[in-house]
């Protein structure tokens, strides 16, 4: 039993847009939360957190935006559209996504992303800890991906 009907690459390209839309929306409502809150007192929090939780927001924010526009550019364009379609779809880079992580790590990405930055506006241990756990992370992934790009 399927549960997802079967979509052209085309509608997954619109739908990705649509979700990066509600991701930043989400993302200027926790900006405007957290500033209705009153978090991030500089009196509180490091100037390397501040820092942090400063490039992390607007990097993502930044990030998301730019996939938005080369989502869209994708869309206006056939021959862009079938030559991601090919790469997304090549085994070599899937089996190096899958290997090295795949969609969990990219799940557990953003969650330790929003962690830290939350954390860098609350309280500095819990800050250095989740920022400890997101290098790792992002070190595992890198040093998986590059052991698995050697090998054939």
């Amino acid at each position: 039993m399927k549960i997802f009907k079967k979509r052209t690459f085309t509608e997954k390209i619109r739908l990705r847009i649509f979700g990066l839309w509600c991701l930043a929306a989400a993302m200027l409502v926790y900006m405007v939360v957290v500033g209705e809150m009153g978090l991030g007192d500089s009196r509180v929090i490091s100037r390397f957190a501040d820092t942090a939780g400063t490039l992390i927001f607007f990097g993502g924010l930044g990030w998301v935006i730019s996939k938005i526009i080369r989502n869209k550019k994708l869309l206006k364009s056939t021959q862009m559209l079938r030559e991601q379609l090919r790469q997304e779809t090549d085994e070599r880079n899937r089996y190096l996504h899958d290997k090295s992580g795949g969609i969990v790590w990219d799940a557990l990405f953003i969650l330790l992303l929003f962690i830290t930055m939350t954390a860098s506006l609350v309280n500095m241990p819990a800050f250095y800890t989740s920022f400890a756990v997101l290098a790792a992370a992002v070190g595992l992934k890198i040093a998986a991906y590059l052991f698995y790009s050697k090998t054939e």
